[in-house]
């Protein structure tokens, strides 16, 4: 064979290779949509190691996420089901040193990842950030006491997302952003309109929209207190 001869063997091997390696992803990625259907649970522990990586991060860039989301600095804001801390860091230097992050998780071997990460010398600058073991359900703030809020690929994976809606609308200050984001590769994505749906039914207002089909934020708003009025 010649040398041209070998080289297209290897281009086909390798299309047949991806085509395979894709194939299999995309089957098991409809399994688990399937079984997130009828068992709902947190993402475990192990796939921490994942949402903290920085094939992730290229995935899904944090200044492009935050910016979309309306983080700005002094702001109070709470992370949802921040996991091991993938956002969380860059989070935490965007509000600044005058600004307040909760991370908020409702397992305690991420948050003990997420704190190991914040205890590296490279992160000893932050010390803004609190972490909080709790439930999207049952928040342990005060009313009206937050700018904004963040859900990361989180929206979905809470059973009671209603209940969960109202605590947050409780939470934030009148006109505080609730920010979604959603990736595709997630088992639990939902298109745009299903989130919007979903969260505005709850009161919410759109604000703003980013992003593309494979990764969007929507930014809410939650209703002033004029238009809290009857």
């Amino acid at each position: 064979m010649t040398q041209a001869d070998w080289q297209l063997l290897l281009r086909t091997l390798l299309i047949i290779i991806g085509a395979i390696a894709a194939y299999l992803v995309f089957m098991v990625l409809i399994g688990a949509r399937i079984l997130r259907r009828f068992v709902h649970f947190p993402a475990p522990f192990f796939v921490g190691y994942f949402l903290d990586s920085d094939l992730r991060r290229r995935m899904q860039p944090p200044d492009e996420l935050l910016k979309r989301s309306g983080v700005t600095r002094d702001m109070s804001v709470l992370e949802i089901g921040c996991g091991s801390g993938g956002y969380t860091t860059f989070a935490a230097r965007q509000v600044g040193d005058q600004g307040r992050l909760y991370a908020l998780d409702i397992q305690p071997r991420m948050l003990r990842q997420l704190g190991a990460k914040l205890a590296r010398a490279e992160n000893r600058d932050i010390n803004n950030t609190w972490l909080v073991l709790g439930s999207a359900t049952e928040l342990s703030f005060k009313d009206k006491s937050l700018d904004l809020v963040l859900l990361i690929t989180v929206l979905e994976e809470i059973p009671n997302r209603q209940r969960a809606l109202q605590e947050i609308m409780r939470v934030l200050r009148p006109e505080g952003i609730l920010a979604v984001t959603e990736f595709l590769p997630d088992p639990d994505y939902p298109l745009r309109r299903t989130t919007i749906r979903t969260v505005t039914e709850s009161g919410f207002l759109v604000d703003a929209q980013g992003g593309d089909l494979c990764n969007y934020t929507v930014r809410f708003k939650a209703p002033s207190s004029r238009e809290l009025l009857p």
